[in-house]
């Protein structure tokens, strides 16, 4: 039997009924068609799925879309504004934080966490705060480099 649920995504209000059994990645995938948020080992361990439920970084396989009902969720999507990509997205970018991007919705999603909480975190507290989230192709000094950006754009210097 499917359950009604409501949630807001990116700013947008969302109301569907859906499976109890259904992972809040398939939901954001499959029926809102926000693909950003990536697949990865279903199990918790890579943070590829990594998106905002009311401002926490979270694992979207992990979570039953139920579970997120009356929540507003943020992905990789939700981030840019009028145009412009968030601070963390444009670090990305600009210092070369990706190689093939599996990883990166999930990896700017828990950066933007990490420098909401911390606005001038050092190298080891980057490092930390990213634990969490697997890359297997840069070997993460272009990430941490990425996260100073932002961090630095952030604080407008």
């Amino acid at each position: 039997m499917n359950q009604a649920i409501s949630i807001n995504v990116n700013g947008v209000d969302h109301h569907d009924e859906v499976e109890p059994r259904l992972l809040l990645v398939h939901y954001l995938r499959e029926l809102l068609g926000l693909t950003g948020t990536h697949v990865g080992c279903e199990t918790s361990i890579c943070g590829a799925c990594t998106i905002m439920v009311d401002g926490q970084a979270v694992k979207s396989c992990t979570m039953f879309a139920v579970q997120a009902d009356g929540a507003k969720i943020t992905t990789n999507e939700g981030l840019a504004r009028n145009g412009s990509l968030h601070p963390m997205q444009e670090g990305v970018w600009e210092q070369h934080g990706l190689q093939c991007g599996y990883c990166t919705p999930g990896m700017i999603i828990a950066a933007t966490q990490l420098i909401d909480r911390n606005p001038n975190p050092s190298r080891a507290e980057i490092r930390h705060g990213l634990e969490g989230n697997l890359c297997r192709c840069t070997g993460y000094q272009h990430i941490v480099e990425a996260v100073e950006y932002a961090a630095k754009k952030a604080a407008g210097k």
